[in-house]
């Protein structure tokens, strides 16, 4: 019997699948006795005696079970013998793949083949079905991500520009400031120095907060945050803290 079916997906995406289901080592749609949902302890095969050599057109995969105790859902079973399925992926068309599924029981006693009911090969296909569909959301969101990382970059380019235009604008308001003294006046906005003898970077805007390190007269912060009192800032090595106004002076 078997299961033959077109599968809205491309052959190389298809054969990806089915390797993945084939090296899974579990037999969906049966089971030993009734202990288990499913049949596992199978391997991936190039080829088995259950099944005749195949001649047709396509790739051929396999998935086998020695040993397997009365296998469920196969016609006149019974006893313990060799599980297998086979699977086969053939060319359809641009987007759509042939995919073949049949399982098969061979008893040890009398070596007689015994086909499964449909339940095997459906289950087997509803694996590749759940692999598939995950495969096409990992790939739609790999679209989604880089969709938006472009427009991070484009958002980041714009900012850019629009940064240089007011620069470009803030220096044409004043023709006889060049650009390099608009940018001098710029860092005298927002940079300080630290006052002799020094001073301790807190850790937080108190006196009695911890200190993080001691900079050194003459050293030069960034003004992150202005309050009333203290200057959230920046070191040259990139930390973070706090200094009372009383103890920055303006650049030089």
């Amino acid at each position: 019997m078997g299961l033959s079916i077109s599968v809205p997906a491309t052959e190389q995406e298809l054969l990806q699948t089915v390797q993945a289901v084939v090296g899974d080592g579990i037999i969906e749609g049966s089971r030993e006795y009734n202990k288990d949902e499913y049949i596992a302890g199978a391997k991936a095969a190039d080829q088995t005696s259950v099944f005749p050599k195949w001649t047709g057109p396509g790739l051929v995969f396999y998935k086998v079970r020695e040993n397997a105790l009365d296998p469920r859902n196969f016609k006149d079973g019974g006893d313990s013998g060799m599980l297998a399925v086979r699977y086969v992926v053939q060319h359809g068309d641009d987007k759509n793949t042939i995919l073949k599924i049949d399982a098969v029981f061979v008893d040890d006693s009398h070596l007689r083949p015994h086909a499964s009911d449909g339940s095997v090969e459906a289950a087997e296909f509803k694996e590749i079905q759940d692999h598939l569909a995950a495969m096409h959301l990992a790939k739609e969101r790999a679209v989604e991500d880089e969709k938006h990382h472009q427009q991070e970059l484009a958002a980041k380019e714009l900012e850019a520009k629009h940064k240089d235009q007011q620069l470009e604008f803030a220096v044409a308001k004043k023709p006889d400031e060049t650009l390099e003294q608009h940018v001098h006046n710029l860092r005298r906005d927002v940079e300080r120095a630290v006052k002799a003898p020094g001073a301790q970077l807190k850790s937080t805007p108190f006196r009695s907060a911890s200190t993080l390190k001691t900079l050194s007269a003459g050293s030069q912060v960034v003004i992150l945050i202005s309050t009333p009192y203290w200057f959230g800032v920046e070191t040259d090595d990139g930390q973070h803290g706090w200094i009372h106004h009383s103890q920055l002076e303006q650049l030089p």
